[in-house]
């Protein structure tokens, strides 16, 4: 399959790019390789094409273009990105990709994703220090060089137009993706889904660890093997491949997330909590946790879970998880027309009923009327608070106003004082007139704003900025604290109705107070769950 990978960078020498990808380099240290005579050694076999300039003065045109736009002057710009797309080693034999094929499939690919830019589009035939798999190279200036027709991943004004910088977002990477997979599709070429994230996620910086890892261990144990002795471990793992055989060996035989927690502690001595939403694993060998991001999906809450569910589907009723809606299926367009997808929506509503009923019973509400109460509160709570937080930015503009004028009244206040005393008072304004107005606009701003006359210092100000910054950042923290809650409140509260009308009369709905609210709960779900069941079970079994 191929992969798409970016890279960066802020280095201006432009002629870097060139001389790495014509002459040969040590993928693993980064030094050119060169012969006994001390002279670059040119790659084996390579195809380089320019795309809007010559690839022999790729790096000339390129510090032009910069100048002409007058961008790329500072260190910490952005000076060129760099896009390689890897193709499968199985194309080779099973498709018949060579590098000149490879070549013109990545060249058409640049002048589509990359028009008005200065590109150098190069094709390598031995991989990474001769793996084997075809790749190219594909290096922009980050300057456009002429204007084009606007792209629908275009998300700012005047993006089309000439001098303005490439910006690789989701959208535009999204995009490239897809382009590519379409290409390779066309071409017969193997390829997976980029866009889906990747059940088991290995970054390059990961693969390079493991094979110059693999590469020691081979280095030991043949040390070893010499001396009569037989190597206690022939293969290398990386710290996260240690975490997913690990993973994937308790997950396996667990039922539960209790089960699988402990599994992992006790017999490879893996810590996992729940933080956010997500899991992390601390590696015995660490002192900072890994997450499931950098583990792949497969590793993650929501696949576990589920994986968990699906050996025993009654577990739904007792997984705690993030309160989401109830999808009403009689009303649900995509349900009536897809009985798979009506299914997975039978099953996610079992879930969030589930949760809805631990919700509430978690905080104690025993009538309708308290959870909706709660949600009122709580919306006036945080109107309250926000109009707090705002009152309070306001004394932090007024505060700071203060800071800078008293400064700015002690830092001129000399030259003024001198002014004052001066022969010739023109001239001397005229030679000190900046700190001069500066000291007036401080003296008339300061004197507007103490009635009194009375200043506080500057010290005094600096304590009240912090201490007002210290209670804004507590304040704003209590809110996001409560949104989340609210979020919550409000789905229990949808929830709560959309449960309650599956066996609660028409008259019953409109009253207020709803005794034995969990009893009614517990009654609906327990009713829905044998109509998922029994409604499609079949498909259950295929679950299973």
């Amino acid at each position: 399959m191929a992969i798409v990978k970016h890279i960066k960078s802020r280095n201006a020498n432009y002629s870097a790019a060139i001389n790495y990808l014509l002459f040969e380099h040590d993928e693993k240290t980064g030094k050119k390789i060169v012969d006994e005579s001390g002279r670059s050694i040119l790659r084996k076999e390579f195809y380089m094409d320019g795309l809007n300039c010559d690839p022999m003065s790729f790096d000339k045109e390129c510090e032009l273009t910069n100048a002409h736009f007058h961008k790329n002057k500072k260190r910490e710009d952005i000076k060129s990105h760099h896009y390689i797309i890897s193709y499968d080693p199985a194309d080779v034999t099973e498709n018949g990709l060579t590098g000149e094929r490879a070549q013109a499939i990545s060249l058409d690919l640049a002048k589509q994703m990359f028009p008005g830019y200065q590109a150098l589009v190069v094709t390598h035939t031995d991989g990474h220090n001769e793996s084997g798999n075809i790749h190219t190279h594909i290096v922009i200036n980050s300057v456009r060089k002429t204007a084009v027709e606007r792209r629908p991943y275009m998300d700012k004004p005047h993006e089309e137009a000439a001098g303005y910088k490439h910006r690789s977002t989701d959208k535009f990477m999204n995009t490239f993706k897809k382009t590519v997979m379409d290409r390779c599709q066309q071409e017969g070429l193997h390829q997976i889904d980029l866009l889906a994230p990747a059940e088991k996620k290995i970054t390059q910086k990961e693969y390079m660890a493991q094979k110059h890892g693999q590469q020691k261990l081979d280095e030991i144990n043949q040390k070893i093997i010499e001396d009569g002795l037989k190597p206690t471990s022939t293969v290398f793992l990386t710290q996260k491949e240690y975490l997913r055989n690990a993973i994937d060996e308790c997950v396996a035989t667990s039922n539960s997330f209790d089960e699988f927690q402990s599994k992992l502690l006790e017999q490879f001595q893996i810590s996992v909590i729940e933080h956010r939403g997500r899991y992390s694993y601390l590696h015995p060998d660490r002192q900072k946790r890994i997450t499931e991001r950098a583990l792949g999906t497969r590793y993650g809450k929501e696949y576990l879970e589920q994986t968990f569910l699906r050996k025993d589907p009654l577990a739904i009723l007792y997984i705690r998880s993030h309160l989401r809606l109830v999808v009403n299926l009689q009303t649900n367009v995509k349900a009536m027309q897809s009985p798979a997808y009506a299914h997975r929506v039978k099953l996610s509503n079992l879930q969030q009923m589930a949760n809805t009923i631990i919700y509430v019973q978690e905080h104690g509400f025993d009538t309708q009327s308290d959870l909706k109460n709660t949600l009122l509160a709580s919306k006036q709570e945080l109107k309250e608070m926000q109009t707090q937080v705002a009152q309070h930015r306001s004394d932090l503009r007024i505060l700071n106003n203060q800071i800078r004028y008293t400064g700015q009244y002690y830092a001129n206040k000399e030259v003024y004082s001198q002014f004052s005393n001066a022969k010739y008072k023109g001239k001397y304004r005229k030679e000190h007139s900046k700190e001069i107005q500066k000291y007036e606009d401080a003296r008339d701003w300061l004197k507007s704003f103490y009635q009194d006359r009375k200043m506080t210092s500057l010290k005094t100000l600096t304590l009240q900025k912090e201490k007002l910054q210290q209670q804004i950042a507590s304040e704003e923290e209590a809110i996001s604290s409560l949104k989340e809650k609210l979020k919550d409140l409000d789905t229990a509260d949808q929830n709560v109705v959309v449960i309650l009308q599956m066996q609660i009369s028409e008259p019953a709905r409109c009253s207020r107070q709803i005794p034995g609210l969990l009893f009614q709960f517990r009654r609906s779900v327990l009713l829905y769950t044998f109509y998922c069941y029994f409604s499609n079970f079949s498909s259950i079994l295929l679950l299973r």
